[in-house]
């Protein structure tokens, strides 16, 4: 689980880069296990939608047990089955980079982030900003898993 505060400064360490990188206006959902959301914020000016698509990358890095940047890949490959995954979870996985499982210091996923309103490649490297600013992991850092953790 991931206690409030924490999710609030993983939303607040990826703004405050965002602003730094000069990205245009972001919105971050950090959300645990089972996709309940624990914390969304959307800066002014982001357009509509934004927490939609933050949840729904969030939801495809825990529906899929990788990044949404993988995922994304996964639907490139194989649409008919991409097509099957985005209908069976109520349109509600968006197969776009941004999204990012959130491990613990054992590995463990905690969680996910979601973050949107710039380049799907800024997003997601936002996202792991974020993560690893609070001491938690990605997938990366886990080489310790093997193959329970999904690179590529």
């Amino acid at each position: 689980m991931i206690a409030l505060d924490r999710a609030n400064r993983i939303i607040s360490e990826i703004l405050a880069e965002g602003r730094r990188l000069g990205c245009r206006p972001l919105a971050a959902v950090v959300v645990e296990p089972g996709a309940v959301v624990k914390a969304f914020q959307k800066e002014d000016h982001a357009s509509m939608l934004r927490f939609e698509m933050a949840y729904g990358k969030a939801y495809a890095a825990l529906a899929l047990g990788r990044s949404s940047s993988l995922v994304r890949l996964r639907a490139e490959e194989r649409p008919l089955f991409m097509d099957y995954v985005v209908k069976a979870s109520g349109d509600r996985v968006f197969p776009e980079g941004g999204g990012r499982l959130i491990r613990n210091a054992d590995g463990e996923v905690i969680g996910a982030v979601g973050v949107t309103g710039d380049s799907q490649e800024r997003d997601d490297e936002l996202a792991v900003h974020g993560i690893r600013a609070c001491g938690l992991r990605v997938d990366e850092d886990c080489p310790e898993l093997g193959e329970k953790v999904r690179l590529s």
